[in-house]
């Protein structure tokens, strides 16, 4: 929603702009990453600010590093957030995908250059052109996240965080 990029972009700047902030964790709640954008949005002929891939860019180019803590899915526009971030922590139950393509759309957050970048273009490659959602196991397989847990995703990131 527009209301969570807002939030985002104004708690990623917040951070940046303060010194006493060494890190960022960025969750989802309800045991839930993101499942990515709504997409009756998408026919609004007037949206205003809220673009997914400023925002994204945004958390990429942070000095300060930024640790996704995947729970639930990440999916979309939610994948491509975590795709943004310097690190990725999944619960081992967490799944990933870029199911938009099953309904006649390309990730338009810049999912399609940032993935390819992380896991390789062959594996890349199946995950765009098909929609197919991927394991938090098969995740760290091809790189696409640093570490699964079991226990809390949250304060594995945070440990995460404090470390690096």
């Amino acid at each position: 929603s527009l209301a969570v990029l807002q939030a985002l972009e104004d708690g990623l700047k917040k951070a940046d702009a303060d010194p006493s902030v060494k890190a960022v964790m960025i969750c989802g709640e309800n045991g839930k990453f993101s499942a990515g954008a709504d997409i009756r949005g998408f026919s609004s002929p007037k949206r205003q600010g809220g673009a997914l891939g400023p925002i994204v860019s945004l958390i990429e180019s942070s000095e300060k590093p930024v640790v996704a803590a995947i729970e639930g899915v990440a999916l979309g526009g939610g994948l491509e957030v975590a795709l943004g971030c310097h690190y990725r922590i999944a619960h081992v139950k967490a799944r990933m995908g870029l199911p938009e393509v099953t309904i006649g759309l390309l990730p338009g957050a810049e999912g399609t250059q940032r993935l390819p970048r992380l896991i390789g273009v062959p594996a890349a490659l199946g995950m765009i052109t098909t929609g197919k959602h991927i394991s938090a196991t098969e995740a760290l397989k091809l790189g696409l996240v640093d570490e699964i847990v079991e226990e809390n995703t949250t304060e594995a990131a945070i440990r995460l965080a404090n470390k690096v």
